[in-house]
């Protein structure tokens, strides 16, 4: 019972980095990632579908990502779900090319990436609190429910606090590296 509780919190814990990860990867910073377009949705024959899917994206240098469509008709319709993305790229072809140049961040956006990046680490603290509280109202509801005994309570609290405390010192990190990478010219 008391490990079903603790495996259930890491896991989901897990899955909440994983969540700040993607979520950090698509703040744009200066530098050309090909990631960035991972999740434009691009109308294929009336389907919307994920970029990558249709089109073979590559770094063509650190500030602009080349876009090869697999069927040469679709190059407008890329160009066009890149702009529509709300990414602040415009995207431009060139033959069955399109490139899609990175512009540089201004001083001031820079401070903006930084606040909502800031912004998503707290969501991800209070996601990472919030799987501790419900984990610590299984472990009491299990202590009321007389089926395990207070020291065993207390000792799977306090290896779900130290669980929490790890998570949320990797939130910081992943933070402090992209932070770091916002501020590098």
């Amino acid at each position: 019972m008391i490990a079903d509780i603790k495996k259930n919190a890491e896991q989901k814990m897990k899955k909440t980095i994983e969540a700040l990860k993607t979520d950090l990867g698509k703040v744009r910073t200066g530098r050309a990632h090909t990631g960035l377009l991972d999740h434009v949705m691009v109308d294929y024959y009336g389907n919307p579908t994920p970029l990558p899917q249709v089109a073979n994206v590559t770094l063509v240098d650190g500030r602009t990502i080349g876009v090869s469509p697999w069927e040469k008709k679709m190059a407008q319709a890329i160009e066009k779900a890149i702009r529509d993305a709300d990414l602040g790229l415009n995207p431009m072809t060139q033959g069955d090319l399109v490139r899609v140049p990175m512009p540089a961040l201004t001083e001031e956006r820079r401070k903006d990436l930084i606040k909502v990046v800031r912004h998503e680490g707290e969501n991800a603290r209070v996601a990472i609190r919030n799987i501790r509280r419900d984990a610590n109202t299984h472990l009491k509801d299990l202590l009321k429910k007389k089926e395990v005994a207070e020291d065993d309570e207390r000792r799977a609290q306090d290896e779900v606090q130290k669980l929490t405390d790890r998570s949320i010192t990797e939130i910081d990190k992943l933070l402090e590296v992209k932070e770091a990478d916002l501020l590098a010219i």
